[in-house]
């Protein structure tokens, strides 16, 4: 007979994994908020304290994972916390699992989540709040927050079913191609923003404004292109064209 944890206890786990890196720390990362995480599950499946305790303490080992993705983890671990406490795997099997996925996952998760899938929305909601303002703004918070939430759950119950088959799940979702997509329509979506502020340029300062705006955005691309770093030629181009419009204004005034 295998121990199986209930289901109100996998949805008290899902929800606290959702406080991952609550208690991060520089020693063990994210390992408390991982035994934080499971520890409903624990006493569903250890009623006596000693198998209790020694299965929480194997779970307070170094943890570090992409945040989104360590649902995945939490949901194999109690797959495989139901293994060991029906005596088919040694204790060893759920600290494995753990060690041999949460690189390649936080690697997966970084790539799709941190450099595609937000700045996507980011691009997205820029675009938005020009053209219709304020509501397309909490839309995009609103959409962005839905996927990363069904995604969330549906990682944590596929790891929980399939354990270590979880790897042939996540393969099957082809994120990194994903990810490249959304890369691209987020700069296109950043060039849609450009052309709305040099629209709203010329409207406003006429084509000298247009411009001097088209010239501090040409002037930011090329610095990237030729290897300059991101965040810094951003402050550089936007001081260049504050300070390009405040000397025209000048000028124009003068004249």
């Amino acid at each position: 007979m295998s121990a199986r944890v209930p289901r109100a206890t996998l949805v008290r786990v899902f929800w606290r994994c959702l406080f991952l890196q609550a208690a991060w720390n520089r020693r063990g990362m994210q390992n408390l908020g991982f035994a934080f995480a499971i520890d409903p599950a624990l006493r569903a499946l250890y009623p006596e304290p000693a198998r209790r305790e020694e299965a929480l303490a194997r779970h307070l080992g170094f943890f570090n994972c992409h945040p989104y993705m360590a649902a995945a983890i939490v949901g194999g671990a109690i797959h495989h916390e139901e293994r060991v406490a029906a005596g088919l795997e040694p204790g060893q099997g759920p600290l494995a699992y753990k060690a041999t996925l949460q690189g390649p996952l936080a690697a997966v998760g970084d790539g799709f989540f941190w450099t595609a899938l937000r700045p996507f929305f980011g691009a997205l909601a820029v675009v938005g709040a020009l053209l219709l303002g304020v509501p397309a703004l909490v839309a995009a918070l609103v959409v962005y927050n839905a996927i990363h939430l069904a995604l969330r759950i549906g990682l944590f119950r596929a790891g929980y079913l399939r354990g270590d088959a979880l790897v042939g799940t996540i393969a099957h979702l082809n994120l990194p191609v994903v990810a490249d997509r959304l890369r691209a329509g987020g700069a296109a979506l950043c060039g849609v923003a450009g052309a709305v502020f040099l629209m709203r340029g010329a409207a406003a300062g006429g084509p000298p404004a247009a411009a001097l705006a088209a010239a501090a955005a040409a002037g930011g691309y090329a610095a990237l292109a030729r290897g300059a770093r991101l965040l810094p030629t951003a402050y550089v181009a936007t001081l260049a064209g504050v300070g390009a419009a405040l000397l025209l204004g000048h000028l124009h005034g003068s004249s």
